[in-house]
């Protein structure tokens, strides 16, 4: 085989030059790398593949199987070819020496160089062209003329003697120039109806997108349109609630104070109207003028004795003036604020917050090493209970002599409450106090000491009352429902009592200011009281 006919096999047919790292499809085409790459990718998304040279279809992207053989035979090629410039042509007329050619005519099958391209012929029918190794080709092989035109409906090239009187006569034709310049634009309408195809699809995918995304959008509002309202509806219905509660503690502490008083101005009157029997009886002694019958009055005693009762009377007086004369503005408020909170945490799920929320319980738990041995600790620390048998517990410092028994945990800072059930205890006392408090001795009991605060329940009775400082303030009815509550504002210094009906009422708030941490505190003289739970605010 000629060097020409051999390049010429051993050229792609979509760059037209010698293969580059050369492949072949599985109907046996070969192809550089790639320039095959580039064709299936313009090809993808058209609902298929084809090969640029048979145009055999291929329902998937056809797999590329590198070629060993002909790259070898490439290389092998290209080694032998000498150094002929840079077409590798050799002018075909200098014989004596090899001499680069500069063009080619396809009338006299030869290359030529710039000498004899000077003496060549000029005639028309000496075509020159681009350098090429394949003259052969461009020649009719059944005419042997040179291929001029172009037949469009056989795709082919042929000679004039094809198109006048050969197997193409009478079909379309056009010259060649023609025809390259039409497939070139048909190549270039393909690609760009190939882009617009691409770009058709994307956005279709796109305006899919969107509409699946505003469907969504569409869902997740209606979704959270209605969790609003609920959420809504629910808290109204709360806030009514709460309103309800306080407005009912309200009129519950007005009507109790004016109950209170209105007995305190009857044994007024009582007291008064006694004093005024007396203030006349001593007015009749002083008009009397008989000696005799002032010195036989028996009971003249008796008229100058007031002053031990109006001292009780003043101290009563006094105590509700300033003890309990007044709303508990502070615990209504914080009964207020306490539900608030207490439907924001509700709500806490639901991202709604402005009030502090409830950041989660906490146990309360009673410290064993502080228990007096009158008492029997549960196992699961939340009980105290009067043991008939003297416990045998080591004598330590913390210990209590009386039956009390204090929480393991202490607080300073932040606000709290926890809850006791005292319905199986006739004598109780809960609060809180200072760890410094005396562990024996009559002033060891909450309530009867500076570091301590407590309600309790006397013996025998159903009267209830607030101590601190061995001060008692004596609380109007019962606790009707068997448990109590104590809140804590460590910072604001306030320990406030509650009877947990239905409502919530409030017993007492004691005010002052903390030097110390705090611990919850039990003191039991019969049966049983138990911790219900805590929480911190």
């Amino acid at each position: 085989m000629a060097s020409g006919n051999l390049r010429a096999e051993l050229e792609c047919s979509v760059c037209l030059n010698t293969y580059t790292d050369p492949v072949t499809l599985r109907c046996g085409h070969n192809f550089c790398r790639d320039c095959i790459g580039r064709v299936l990718d313009t090809q993808e998304g058209s609902g298929g593949y084809s090969c640029p040279e048979c145009r055999e279809k291929f329902q998937e992207r056809p797999a590329m199987q590198r070629n060993i053989t002909l790259r070898n035979i490439v290389e092998n090629f290209l080694s032998a070819q000498p150094d002929q410039g840079e077409s590798g042509v050799l002018c075909t007329q200098c014989i004596h020496a090899p001499v680069p050619a500069v063009k080619s005519c396809l009338m006299c099958e030869a290359s030529l160089c710039d000498n004899h391209l000077k003496v060549h012929s000029k005639s028309p029918e000496h075509v020159l062209c681009d350098l090429t190794t394949s003259l052969e080709n461009r020649k009719c092989s059944v005419h042997r003329e040179l291929l001029k035109y172009y037949c469009t409906e056989d795709s082919a090239c042929i000679c004039v003697s094809c198109s006048l009187a050969g197997e193409h006569r009478g079909h379309k034709v056009e010259t060649l120039d023609e025809a390259s310049e039409k497939k070139k634009k048909k190549k270039k309408l393909r690609n760009v109806l190939q882009n617009l195809m691409t770009e058709r699809e994307e956005t279709e995918r796109r305006v899919q997108s969107l509409e699946e995304h505003r469907r969504k959008v569409q869902g997740e509002a209606a979704g959270e349109t209605e969790r609003v309202t609920a959420l809504l509806r629910d808290l109204r219905r709360r806030l009514e609630d709460l309103e309800k509660r306080v407005l009912s503690d309200i009129s519950g502490q007005a009507e109790r104070t004016s109950l209170y008083v209105t007995d305190m101005i009857r044994e007024l009157e009582i007291k008064k109207d006694e004093l005024s029997r007396k203030m006349r009886h001593i007015e009749e002694l002083c008009n009397m003028t008989d000696p005799l019958t002032v010195l036989q009055e028996s009971d003249t005693g008796d008229l100058c004795d007031t002053e031990d009762g109006d001292d009780g009377d003043r101290e009563r007086h006094d105590k509700l003036l300033h003890d309990g004369g007044d709303l508990d503005v502070a615990g209504i408020s914080h009964t207020l604020h306490t539900g608030i909170s207490d439907i924001m945490s509700g709500a806490g799920g639901h991202n709604i917050g402005a009030v502090q929320q409830t950041s989660g319980v906490t146990d309360i738990l009673l410290d064993v090493s502080t228990a007096g041995n009158d008492l029997l600790i549960s196992g699961d620390r939340k009980t105290a209970s009067v043991s008939d048998k003297k416990q045998k517990h080591p004598e330590t410092p913390e210990r209590f002599q009386c039956p009390q028994v204090l929480s393991s945990r202490s607080f300073s800072s932040g606000r709290h409450y926890w809850e006791v059930d005292v319905g199986r205890s006739k004598s109780w006392r809960v609060g809180m106090c200072y760890p410094s408090i005396e562990r024996r001795g009559g002033q060891s009991l909450i309530g009867d000491n500076k570091k301590s605060w407590g309600m309790g329940r006397r013996w025998g009775g159903d009267q209830y009352s607030v101590r601190h400082d061995r001060k008692e303030i004596r609380l109007p009815g019962n606790v009707s429902s068997n448990r109590v509550r104590i809140d804590l504002d460590y910072e604001a210094g306030r320990i406030s009592f509650y009877d947990l009906c239905d409502p919530i009422r409030h017993l007492h708030t004691f005010t002052t200011t903390f030097t110390e941490p705090l611990h919850a505190g039990l003191c039991v003289a019969d049966g049983c009281i138990k911790i219900s739970g805590g929480n911190q605010r």
